[in-house]
């Protein structure tokens, strides 16, 4: 097959590389620029274990094929935080939110991305939001644990940067 040139920006860098038109994003990211943290799980939609931010977005990167991502601005676990780790993976860690890790980074992005939507979640939002990705390990306690504490980390860190007002959501 022909290959296509793509520009991608993964992590705040740029690339410039020549995909096979069939190739998926995660593939892409993972074979040809050396980002692992996609895990490549079932290759159906169906485990989210591959889940990057595509323009802000979650995505399963394995029902993307890298030439319609051209141009797109993708985050990867490596690249949510810039300084140390994000709230979520500090929470993640403190509330032994994982065990074999394989599902990790797809759960974080996709956290991420609800978290930006939806501040305050209960734990029955978070269990709906989390509900396309699988953990083969745990029974999913400390998943929404992990969530609900980094809600709170990232409404405290909020309030702090607008002055130290916490503002108390309502049910």
């Amino acid at each position: 097959m022909t290959e296509q040139d793509i520009t991608l920006t993964v992590n705040g860098t740029e690339h410039e590389l020549s995909v096979e038109p069939r190739e998926l994003l995660v593939h892409t990211l993972r074979d040809d620029m050396g980002y692992t943290g996609p895990n490549v799980g079932c290759e159906t939609t169906m485990c989210g274990a591959c889940t990057v931010q595509m323009d802000g977005d979650a995505v399963k990167a394995c029902t993307v094929l890298a030439v319609q991502a051209d141009g797109a601005e993708i985050t990867t676990i490596e690249g949510l935080s810039d300084d140390g780790d994000h709230p979520l993976q500090e929470s993640f860690q403190e509330e032994h939110g994982l065990q074999c890790g394989y599902c990790t980074p797809g759960m974080i992005m996709t956290a991420a991305d609800y978290l930006e939507d939806e501040p305050d979640p209960d734990r029955e939002e978070i269990r709906e939001a989390l509900e396309g990705n699988i953990c083969r390990c745990t029974g999913y306690q400390n998943i929404v644990n992990a969530v609900e504490s980094a809600a709170e980390k990232m409404h405290a860190e909020d309030a702090a940067a607008d002055g130290g007002v916490i503002e108390e959501g309502g049910d």
